[in-house]
């Protein structure tokens, strides 16, 4: 359920000017939404009211219901109207239902959903994702974590190594060695959030604070270590940037130990068709991207290197026929490959990132225009089209100084007032997302409605 909401000292607000404006909201909020209360009284049979849990772990209090989501706008079962921001948190990157994906969706449908069999898009997505991605060969699955988990065995077959690492503050999905952190102490230790799992998850998973070369090389010596999962731009605990030369040092880390290189650009695909990897020139030996690939509709892919192919085949015939341990019966369906090849061919184009990355500049501009007029002490961090606003007066180097970053009394009542204003942002921290069908009038009242609420709280 919806956590109790408890205000305490905010990042130099008042505590009781959060309260007050949570206070006001939630009256506001459930006061023009009468459906909305009764579909969550309703709702008695899913767990905590919701189909997926984290549902439920928005600010609101009681869950938002939607009926309709077009372009960049949301409309809510009592008629209520928003601009989205949040995008489905990048499943919706490219605008919710774009036309091209909606096409191949209904004729693909006439034709079969799952079959377990390649359907004529299999190859042309091959190709298109070899051409804007860069590695050699490619595979379906139907999440990122799906695809994370594929790609972490296929490192570990190639190499034949048990470890992985991971960076602390780090989000591959629901990937069990991910869910690793740094404790207070330094030390390596399972998520606090992590429920329902009895093992030390760090007697296989290293962890190392991102931007933190020296750390990534102790971590690499004893060459136990298959590959290092990473994000480009750590994306899921507010936003940290790689500091300069730290792409380029991992890689060169990695090679030298033997490590291959895992990069999640589920994420950052914000960053251009290519990601942050083909716009940085990085070299990895493994990918994954998944949410927003298919526009929306559930698909990740993962792709391998020439090398890591050749490896991983070799350990494949060194063991009887039977299950890889790689791959669900859904993952690479008719369905998921006609949205694929709608997706890469005429929705996720350079025309688009174009447009994205235009909104997003004028997004960058509005925040860090109410920020500097709310006098607080923060900043705009931004990857291509993906905007945070981070509550530190300069960029993250790490994901501790992440966690510092977070106030979770005053995001919530930030996030709420900002909903019943008709301005969606993501749940979890302050993320903003620029879509290709985002209009300069919603950036504008983006801006004015994060004007209003953080002048209410600095006063």
């Amino acid at each position: 359920m919806n956590a109790p909401f408890v205000a305490s000292e905010q990042g130099g607000i008042d505590p009781a000017r959060v309260t007050a404006l949570r206070a006001e909201a939630e009256a506001l909020y459930l006061g023009t939404r009468p459906k909305t209360r009764a579909a969550a009284g309703a709702a008695a049979h899913l767990f905590e009211g919701v189909p997926m849990h984290w549902m439920s772990d928005w600010s609101t209090p009681v869950p938002l219901v939607v009926a309709e989501a077009t372009g960049a706008r949301l409309v809510d079962i009592d008629g209520n109207t928003y601009d989205d921001f949040c995008l489905g948190d990048t499943a919706a990157l490219f605008g919710h239902g774009p036309a091209p994906v909606r096409r191949a969706l209904i004729e693909q449908a006439a034709r079969g959903l799952a079959t377990m069999l390649p359907s004529p898009d299999a190859a042309i997505v091959g190709d298109l994702l070899a051409a804007r991605f860069g590695l050699a060969k490619w595979q379906i699955a139907t999440t990122a974590s799906d695809a994370n988990r594929f790609a972490i065995r296929a490192a570990r077959a190639a190499t034949g190594r048990p470890r992985i690492l991971v960076f602390d503050g780090a989000y591959h999905g629901a990937v069990d060695e991910t869910f690793v952190e740094l404790d207070r102490a330094g030390r390596p230790a399972n998520k606090a959030g992590l429920v329902g799992e009895p093992r030390d998850l760090s007697e296989l998973t290293r962890v190392a604070p991102f931007n933190d070369l020296a750390a990534v090389e102790a971590a690499l010596a004893d060459g136990s270590v298959a590959c290092v999962i990473t994000e480009p731009v750590m994306t899921n605990c507010a936003m940290v940037l790689p500091q300069a030369g730290f792409h380029e040092g991992l890689r060169e880390l990695t090679r030298r130990h033997g490590t291959l290189l895992l990069i999640d650009e589920t994420h950052t695909l914000s960053t251009g068709p290519g990601g942050y990897t083909r716009a940085h020139w990085l070299e990895p030996d493994l990918f994954v991207v998944g949410k927003a690939i298919a526009g929306g509709v559930p698909a990740a892919v993962w792709g391998m290197s020439d090398e890591v192919v050749a490896r991983l085949n070799a350990a494949r015939a060194s063991v009887p026929p039977g299950h890889s341990g790689i791959g669900t019966t859904l993952s690479g369906s008719p369905l998921q490959l006609a949205a694929l090849r709608a997706t890469l061919e005429e929705v996720a184009t350079q025309a688009a990132y174009a447009r994205m990355n235009a909104t997003a500049d004028a997004m960058q501009a509005g925040l860090d225009a109410v920020i500097a007029k709310a006098a607080l002490p923060w900043h705009v961090a931004r990857c291509g089209a993906r905007v945070e606003v981070v509550r530190a007066p300069r960029p993250l180097r790490n994901g501790a100084e992440a966690k510092a970053a977070h106030f979770g009394a005053l995001e919530a009542t930030i996030h709420l007032a900002m909903l019943v204003r008709g301005t969606l942002i993501s749940p979890f921290h302050d993320m903003m997302l620029a879509s290709p069908p985002t209009t300069m009038d919603q950036v504008e009242r983006m801006g004015r409605a994060m004007d209003e609420v953080l002048g209410r709280l600095a006063g």
